[in-house]
């Protein structure tokens, strides 16, 4: 291998450890800058309605403190954002793939909590899906969709 051959090798290999430290560094930013994010739902009420007394909806009122609350009037004239996050970040470790997975990400709750009041508010009870056929877990494949589902309630989109 000549010389040429071998600089534009090093350069390759120091471009391609730049990148993957430059995406670490983003996705650390991202994992902390997610634990002080707000997380919103739009309600088809008025202000007035979501937050009559300054108690917060329930089940919101189950996290005490822990949680901090704004509503205000969704764009457009319609409706109303409420949005909560919690006060303490939740870290890195509890916000992991793994933690995520185990239903012990602190922010879990507060999605489901989110989706339940909107469901309460604008329903009169809280909402739950149909179960999939799929879901009983007499095969593999069932069993697989039923984990899934259990997960996918802290996991949902706001």
């Amino acid at each position: 291998m000549n010389q040429l051959a071998r600089t534009a090798l090093v350069l390759a290999g120091a471009g391609a450890g730049a990148a993957v430290l430059r995406k670490a560094a983003s996705a650390r930013r991202r994992a902390r800058e997610d634990g002080e994010r707000w997380m919103v739902v739009t309600i088809n009420r008025a202000p007035t309605d979501v937050m009559p007394h300054g108690d917060p909806p329930s089940p919101l009122d189950e996290f005490g403190d822990a949680l901090e609350i704004t509503v205000r009037p969704a764009p457009g004239d319609r409706g109303t954002e409420l949005a909560a996050r919690l006060r303490e970040p939740a870290s890195p470790a509890s916000a992991s793939l793994p933690s995520r997975l185990a239903g012990k990400d602190p922010r879990q709750g507060v999605r489901r909590a989110l989706r339940e009041a909107k469901s309460l508010l604008e329903t009169g009870e809280v909402m739950l899906p149909d179960a999939p056929p799929t879901g009983r877990g007499d095969t593999v494949g069932g069993k697989v969709v039923g984990l899934a589902s259990r997960r996918a309630g802290g996991e949902g989109v706001l």
